[in-house]
């Protein structure tokens, strides 16, 4: 991999010119008191070095004439390392990661100017570190306060996540391999727990046979809180509580994945947890699959990204209409977005090292187009909970269709001829939910 990590720093390197680029690693976060979280590097850090340890700096400086690729690490300590684990260490950090130069960490001080001194843009994201902040910014400004001498020096700061987002978001053939075992890691996990749920288990339980399968597989673990929701908890888009007792004629909806090094899965399957859909839960359930489906026809090169959104909105919007949940012109109720009491999120999000991953949207009015080597989630849903209202002059809604939330969720690959629903191993059609 040290090769892959290569080529990206090179084309990030490229893209900077006379720049100076500066990374921080993820720092350790608490969990409470003086026990922390597991680590877990940062995205950006971690794709340009492949590094996995905190407290270091990456110094990408593509003028210099000898360092282009500098590397701040921890020292070796045995008195720290037998409590909290081995460090790779300045000496070994230079073979084993392809820096030109590596220093101790604390010598970045000292050493940080020589890389800053002659470029002409410093790019650096502000946000995740404030004493890191503080540094870059007094190191900025004593270049600045003798710019007038030298003539050189950055006099201006950029973030580089819109440089690098755009690189991130082409997966490359190793990071498709990484991403292809994720999702075939959380597939699994998916349809060992369309086997194990039924009336009487806890959503704990089934949680604990996704969770434990993705480490058993060599996963890191999940690539966010698993939900496990039954029932009306379904309706609740990031339920994570996980407590409840699963009742006969529930449905039960499963959105989790794993992360496997470092690149994630996220599926969403809905599935009735005694064998059989009830009348209102399969007509709301095929109608969700419908709309998925139309949506996923809509990734492929050149196409917007908005245009799954609009066509899964206006797959849903119809249904509604046809059900009698709403009523009105189609193209009316979609302009008033009077849809949204039953659907309120998008239709999906950019998926990789991050699972809301790197890069935009749109600029301004202009929506980005898909391009081969993306990885969108396509999750269309339907949600009317206990509580939901409908929107301003629309019908009340009768009871029976209350407490069913519906998602299906895939992992889909941009190819140039089309796409690849990545995710397509879990099963989602009715006949194959039922039994």
């Amino acid at each position: 991999m040290q090769n892959e990590y290569r080529q990206r720093r090179e084309r990030l390197m490229e893209k900077i010119g006379h720049g100076t680029a500066i990374f921080h690693s993820a720092p350790m976060a608490i969990m409470h008191n003086d026990v922390e979280y597991t680590f877990r590097q940062d995205s950006d850090f971690f794709y340009l070095t492949g590094f996995d340890e905190p407290e270091a700096v990456a110094v990408l400086a593509p003028h210099h004439e000898e360092h282009r690729y500098v590397l701040f690490v921890r020292s070796k300590d045995w008195e720290q390392e037998v409590w909290t684990g081995y460090r790779l260490g300045v000496e070994a950090a230079k073979d084993v990661l392809g820096a030109d130069v590596v220093y101790p960490i604390a010598e970045l001080d000292e050493k940080l100017p020589q890389y800053l001194e002659k470029a002409d843009r410093l790019y650096y994201r502000f946000g995740r570190n404030q004493a890191f902040d503080d540094k870059i910014l007094h190191h900025w400004q004593r270049l600045l306060a003798t710019y007038n001498k030298r003539g050189t020096g950055p006099i201006a700061i950029e973030d580089p996540r819109f440089i690098l987002g755009a690189l991130r978001q082409v997966k490359s053939e190793a990071e498709l391999d990484l991403t292809r075992q994720a999702i075939a890691i959380a597939a699994e996990a998916h349809i060992q727990a369309m086997q194990q749920a039924r009336p009487g288990r806890y959503e704990y339980e089934i949680q604990a046979g996704l969770e434990h399968y993705f480490r058993s597989k060599g996963a890191m673990g999940p690539a966010y809180p698993s939900i496990v929701a039954s029932g009306p908890n379904a309706c609740i888009l990031h339920y994570v509580a996980n407590t409840r007792q699963m009742q006969d004629r529930d449905l039960l909806l499963i959105d989790a994945g794993c992360a496997y090094g470092y690149y994630n899965s996220d599926i969403t399957r809905t599935f009735p947890i005694n064998g059989r859909f009830t009348a209102e839960q399969k007509a709301l359930y095929e109608l969700v699959l419908a709309a998925q489906k139309a949506a996923i026809a809509e990734v492929k090169p050149n196409n917007s990204y908005d245009q799954m959104h609009k066509t899964a909105v206006r797959v849903l919007t119809e249904g509604l209409v046809e059900l009698g949940l709403l009523t009105g012109s189609l193209d009316q109720l979609i302009e008033e977005e009077k849809y949204k009491p039953f659907y309120m999120h998008r239709t999906g999000h950019w998926l990789g090292l991050d699972v809301h991953d790197a890069g935009i949207y749109r600029q301004g009015d202009t929506w980005q187009t898909f391009q081969p080597g993306y990885i969108t989630t396509v999750e269309p849903g339907l949600y009317i909970g206990p509580e939901t209202q409908p929107a301003e002059g629309q019908p009340d809604i009768p009871e029976h269709w209350r407490g069913i939330g519906i998602r299906i969720e895939d992992d889909v690959l941009v190819t140039t001829t089309g796409h690849e629903v990545l995710s397509a191993a879990v099963p989602k059609e009715v006949k194959d939910l039922e039994h």
